[in-house]
């Protein structure tokens, strides 16, 4: 294999993370609406929680595309 056809399969495979996390996004938010809907006194309690999960899975996600970038435009 050749080091350039390495580098656009790492490059993808890297790439999935992108996809993961906002899958990771998507299932957070929906499980917080679904607690509030549920209990919405203690929905404003929970509120930190989901802008520190949210945080946290979107930089993972922006991580993943740095991988990615690096993988193919660094020498």
């Amino acid at each position: 294999m050749d080091a350039s056809a390495a580098k656009l399969i790492g490059a993808g495979i890297a790439a999935i993370g992108m996809g993961l996390a906002a899958i990771g996004v998507g299932t957070l938010f929906a499980f917080f609406l679904s607690g509030a809907l549920r209990n919405p006194a203690a929905a404003d309690s929970q509120r930190p929680n989901l802008i520190f999960g949210f945080a946290v899975t979107e930089a993972l996600g922006i991580f993943a595309f740095l991988v990615a970038l690096l993988l193919l435009f660094a020498v």
